[in-house]
């Protein structure tokens, strides 16, 4: 087993180093990436006669390695940051506050009432489908149920929703200032 194993390193190792290293965009994290890669394959190896396609195997798990770590790294750098030895803030400033502010909130009502009225300028098939897609957060599934159309069809209806909208936000001058200031 040890031999197909060397035999699928020396095939592959160029492949997932340059899958790593176009994931990660540095070389030591590609590098570190890639050795997480083969640690995996190693421990795994009782799985290698079965897999047909070696090269998608071992891009799933290239891939499923770099998600996971990514995902791992962004959890950590939530809670830590970097600071120096002797901290110069209060130990409860750097606990981040997931709370939005009051004009954070206030923001938040005001272009939700900006956007409700222009929503009501759109053709009525498509508010209904916005609506159900964005406030009520219904499936595509769920809208083409609903309105007994497809989903391809609730698809294009929210993409040219979506783009009507927007063209009804930026054809409003004040309301494009604040928006996209120049």
């Amino acid at each position: 087993m040890k031999e197909n194993l060397t035999k699928i390193y020396d095939e592959f190792n160029r492949y997932i180093y340059h899958l790593c290293l176009k994931l990660t965009r540095n070389t030591a994290e590609a590098e570190d990436l890639m050795q997480e890669v083969w640690v995996k394959v190693v421990r795994y190896e009782a799985n290698v006669a079965e897999v047909d396609h070696v090269k998608a195997w071992l891009t799933t798990i290239t891939m499923n390695t770099f998600r996971d770590r990514y995902r791992k790294n962004v959890r950590r750098s939530k809670y830590t940051m970097n600071q120096p030895e002797t901290l110069d803030v209060p130990i409860l400033d750097l606990v981040p506050n997931n709370e939005i502010s009051t004009e954070e909130k206030i923001e938040k009502t005001e272009i939700t009432k900006i956007v409700q009225e222009k929503m009501n300028e759109l053709d009525g098939i498509y508010q209904k489908t916005l609506w159900y897609f964005y406030v009520d957060q219904y499936s595509l599934a769920e809208i083409s149920t609903l309105m007994k159309v497809s989903i391809g069809t609730v698809k294009s209806r929210l993409f040219r929703a979506k783009a009507r909208l927007k063209e009804i936000l930026l054809s409003d001058d004040a309301l494009a200032e604040t928006i996209m200031p120049a």
